[in-house]
């Protein structure tokens, strides 16, 4: 009767383990979209046109591009990784 118990503990135990961590979610802090400001000063915001997006296919990295300042400015990020690429093309001439 003992064993049957213990078993039965132990099963409960799991089951609010996991009940515990399926609740707190899985955003680890790192999530780019929900935390957009979370890097460095910024001296401005460039609120203009909004920025052109390229979706790439599934599993495959984004790209965004826009104008500022005369500069044309590349983006590319791979959803929410914490990795991304920046470019600029200097006085980018279709960059009114």
């Amino acid at each position: 009767m003992r064993s049957t118990r213990t078993r039965t503990r132990a099963a409960l135990a799991a089951v609010a383990l996991i009940a515990a961590a399926a609740l707190t979610g899985c955003d680890w802090g790192d999530n780019k979209t929900s935390e957009p400001f979370k890097d460095a000063a910024r001296s401005h915001v460039n609120n203009g046109a909004p920025m052109d997006v390229v979706r790439g296919s599934d599993g495959f990295t984004n790209l965004g591009t826009k104008c500022d300042h005369g500069n044309r400015v590349y983006v590319a990020y791979h959803g929410d990784s914490p990795y991304a690429a920046v470019a600029v093309v200097p006085q980018d001439p279709t960059c009114n």
